[in-house]
């Protein structure tokens, strides 16, 4: 995510098994005749269908002993938004549905997830804000379900065993509504409804306002997106474009990400759009998307994604997925621009700067996606050392000019020099010190290490890591590794320590 020009420049209860929850197959073996098996199948199921709010909210037990099923937890633990991902299971794919209705903003989809369970679950969550949801079923059979607040609580009719491959489908509906707060800029974000469509760009927890999902960066997975929208509007997302067809007044895209994805680098951005389609010199498919409203000519996307995107490959190791791109919107209330994988989002028309910042990303934040909310530098920062990198590739300046030019604006009593940007919390998850000290500390270790330990440094961190989660003590040790040197005071200097640090001497 770029910062805006503004902001940029200034105990439990005892388990008991109920008995509607055998096992079909033990049913199957424990009667005789194939009509009885039938009769008691057909039970189970008419059971489970009406125990939609047959357990209690309150009825989670701690994992429990030889084996017993237990509840899954509500979230993974993240200190920034504990109520977020989902503990028992590992989400593998996303199947997402959803057909948007401009006129009315209403958005009616149906979810199917399947996901790997990680220990024995009698019930699970996912995380669900605003919207009403009709129906779940889990492995095809009616399952029970609780809404409180942003999670949904789901009692399937047959325990889950540790090691199950698992499906998840809800049906549900409503008005997405966007997110607001201090986190982003104080900017609106998430599902947010345009003149002729919608804008969706979700960091950080948005991703739930319009499917439901394990809604946290640590939990990715891969995705089919089908989107339904009036016909004579774009409906664009991640990955690649598998097919259009038009059904009536309606015109139906799917597309498919086969790399895994945090939650919220998914878009289904919808509207009016010029399409551009086409290759990189480096032979990367591109597919650029731009609203017609927009100025003509203050700058070519198509241009700078197809010269960044090679760029950054020859910097950062190979390019991550299929497919490069942008999304260039009409919706200047969206205050900032986003990563969303594969193809980066934009509410107007950005600088290059924002558009290689963004590039960027899909190796720092989208490919290599961060274990927990706190080691946000490893995106951001790296995303703004970025725009420095390209800086010093266009001969405009060098790094290091760039470097003082942020490092010497800043007094030593600017509350910039507080925040310990390798946990700089919630509220100002997204705050300026978060991206300009992260990219000084690189910058700082560039120095340290020299130019061929750092740039054989980037590549190695970007294929050690593809498509998985990382944490800061990761990259030092990485770092360290590298360069042979010992490189704690550098880290804890320009990432944590509570003052302007000072400047080695050259």
């Amino acid at each position: 995510m770029a910062l805006p020009r503004s902001i940029r420049r200034a105990r439990p209860a005892r388990l008991i098994r109920p008995a509607h929850l055998v096992r079909p197959a033990r049913l199957i073996r424990a009667v005789g005749g194939r009509r009885r098996t039938i009769r008691l199948l057909s039970l189970a199921v008419a059971v489970a269908a009406t125990a939609v709010t047959a357990f209690a909210p309150d009825d989670d037990a701690a994992p429990g002993t030889h084996g017993m099923p237990t509840a899954g937890a509500p979230g993974i633990g993240d200190p920034y938004f504990p109520g977020l991902g989902n503990g028992g299971f590992d989400v593998r794919h996303y199947d997402l549905d959803v057909e948007y209705a401009p006129a009315s903003g209403r958005l009616d989809g149906r979810t199917t997830i399947t996901a790997r369970a990680v220990q024995s679950l009698y019930s699970f969550h996912l995380d669900l804000q605003q919207l009403t949801v009709k129906s779940v079923e889990v492995d095809g059979l009616p399952a029970a379900f609780t809404r409180s607040g942003g999670d949904l609580r789901v009692r399937p009719a047959v325990p889950l065993e540790k090691g199950r491959t698992f499906t998840t489908t809800v049906v549900y509906g409503g008005i997405p509504q966007p997110l607001s707060g201090p986190i982003v800029f104080g900017s609106k974000y998430g599902w947010m409804k345009t003149k002729d469509g919608v804008f969706v760009a979700c960091e950080p927890n948005a991703a739930s306002t319009w499917f439901p999902s394990s809604d946290h960066p640590s939990d990715k997975a891969t995705y089919d997106i089908r989107i339904r929208a009036p016909k004579g509007l774009t409906a664009v997302s991640n990955g690649r474009l598998l097919a259009t067809q038009d059904r009536g007044d309606t015109t139906v895209s799917h597309w498919r990400e086969t790399r895994p994805m945090a939650t919220y680098a998914v878009t289904a951005t919808i509207g009016k759009f010029d399409v551009r389609r086409g290759t990189t010199p480096g032979g990367i498919p591109i597919y650029v998307a731009t609203d017609p409203a927009l100025p003509k000519g203050k700058l070519d996307f198509y241009g700078i994604t197809a010269e960044a995107t090679d760029y950054w490959a020859a910097l950062f190791g190979p390019y991550p997925f299929e497919e490069t791109g942008a999304v260039v919107d009409d919706m200047p209330q969206a205050e900032f621009s986003l990563e969303a994988q594969s193809k980066p989002v934009y509410s107007a028309v950005r600088d290059e700067s924002t558009v290689v910042h963004e590039l960027a990303h899909q190796w720092f934040g989208d490919s290599l996606s961060i274990e927990r909310w706190k080691d946000i530098w490893l995106n951001e920062g790296f995303a703004t050392y970025a725009e420095w990198l390209w800086a010093e590739h266009k001969q405009h300046k060098s790094a290091h000019q760039s470097f003082l030019e942020a490092y010497n604006q800043r007094n030593a009593d600017d509350p910039f020099w507080k925040v310990d940007i390798a946990d700089p919390q919630r509220d100002t998850l997204f705050s300026r010190a978060v991206y300009f000290r992260g990219a000084m500390t690189l910058q700082m270790l560039r120095e340290r290490i020299g130019d061929r330990a750092f740039f054989r440094l980037l590549p190695r961190w970007t294929k050690l890591h593809r498509d998985g989660n990382v944490r800061t003590s990761q990259f030092i040790g990485l770092a360290e590794a590298v360069s042979h040197q010992d490189l704690g005071d550098l880290f804890d200097t320009w990432l944590s320590h509570p003052g302007k640090p000072a400047l080695p001497k050259r």
